[in-house]
């Protein structure tokens, strides 16, 4: 951080500017016509009173009250819940076109292809081993 620090001072030295007169009385004479701010303090008469505190705190709890009482009066009635008739009556009928699956030939031909080949790899396992 210090080679940092001393090339940024070094280079700033190397800056040569030239300000011109009008520049330069331009920039004094930003300068001379700030002034710092005084702090404003509230007139003395200008503080309400406490009544001011309480009238808006009850007048914010008088209207949450209202709102509330207002939300819970207007409730809609529940429905009625739903007889076990009504809710047989609203299930559609199904017709359901069923057909037996056929599938034994061709599974039993699967099947017997699988016991053929476990027994083909069975027999070259033995003569591998040499039983």
């Amino acid at each position: 951080m210090d080679k940092l620090a001393n090339r940024l001072r070094g280079d700033a030295d190397k800056i040569e500017v030239a300000i011109s007169d009008e520049l330069d009385n331009r920039i004094a004479a930003s300068l001379r016509s700030v002034s710092p701010q005084a702090e404003s303090s509230p007139a003395p008469g200008s503080r309400r009173p406490a009544l001011f505190w309480w009238a808006s705190s009850l007048t914010g709890a008088a209207a949450a009250a209202a709102v509330i009482i207002i939300v819970n009066s207007q409730s809609a009635p529940e429905p009625p819940a739903p007889t076990p008739a009504d809710i047989i009556a609203s299930v559609p009928v199904i017709d359901w076109n069923t057909e037996t699956a056929v599938y034994t030939g061709q599974l039993q031909q699967e099947l017997d292809d699988l016991q053929s080949d476990i027994r083909k790899a069975e027999q070259k396992v033995r003569d591998d081993i040499g039983l």
